[in-house]
């Protein structure tokens, strides 16, 4: 709701940001598509954390989830899959694009971790994905800033290179002059207090790692438009 009244053209719908972006549950997709009327909604399919290689029962349960989400009425799926030497595993692609029929498909930053970019870049085209979203296999979309420029100089019109990764209101705008990209991919959080007024300090409900428990990441109308009036709009 807050992309929506910013003004920011997509976003991209997913659970658990810690881990990467994995796929919300269905009832999250539906009730997004209603909460909004303008902003395009692109639900992320990735079942778990962790590598981009899937097994067969991995492909089924993305397979199954690109329908449902499509049922819902999403606008859009990102998704991704690689092989073990760092290729697109290009079975499981074409499993997925053909069950998400009309949709629009964004290749994800899977696409960060392959071995060949340029392959890859060429790869997707092939498979008729409609966009590409990486860090230029760096850091961020910053120090990937060459890679980034050069995958947009190969794509020209076959397929939109959309960076992401460490974008901000600092440096939207050293990004696009950087690569000639035409769209950015970024988040705009800021903490927000839960407003639990019992507390228990002791137990914790992730693992080791702890995030503190009473406290929220929301996205913020404000954060969206200092990005967008940053990069020129």
């Amino acid at each position: 709701m807050a992309a929506e009244k910013a003004g920011a053209d997509r976003v991209e719908l997913c659970a658990a940001l810690f881990e990467g972006g994995l796929t919300p549950t269905l009832g999250t997709v539906r009730a997004a598509l209603a909460a909004v009327s303008s902003v395009r909604v692109h639900v992320i399919i990735r079942p778990r954390g962790g590598d981009f290689i899937f097994d067969e029962h991995e492909v089924a349960a993305m397979e199954h989830d690109v329908a449902l989400v499509r049922e819902a009425g999403a606008h859009g799926v990102v998704i991704g899959a690689l092989t073990p030497d760092g290729a697109v595993d290009r079975p499981v692609a074409e499993r997925l694009i053909a069950a998400a029929g009309d949709l629009s498909v964004t290749f994800h930053r899977a696409f960060d971790m392959a071995a060949d970019p340029f392959g890859t870049l060429d790869t997707l085209v092939d498979l008729g994905v409609d966009r590409v979203l990486t860090s230029g296999q760096d850091v961020t979309a910053l120090e990937g800033a060459p890679l980034i420029a050069e995958l947009v100089r190969r794509a020209g019109d076959r397929i939109v290179v959309l960076p992401g990764g460490g974008i901000t209101d600092r440096n939207a705008a050293r990004v696009v002059a950087a690569t000639g990209a035409r769209e950015l991919h970024f988040a705009a959080l800021a903490e927000e207090p839960s407003p639990a007024v019992h507390r228990n300090p002791y137990p914790f409900m992730g693992g080791e790692l702890r995030q503190p428990e009473y406290r929220r990441m929301v996205t913020t109308g404000a954060g969206i438009d200092a990005v967008m009036r940053a990069a020129g709009g």
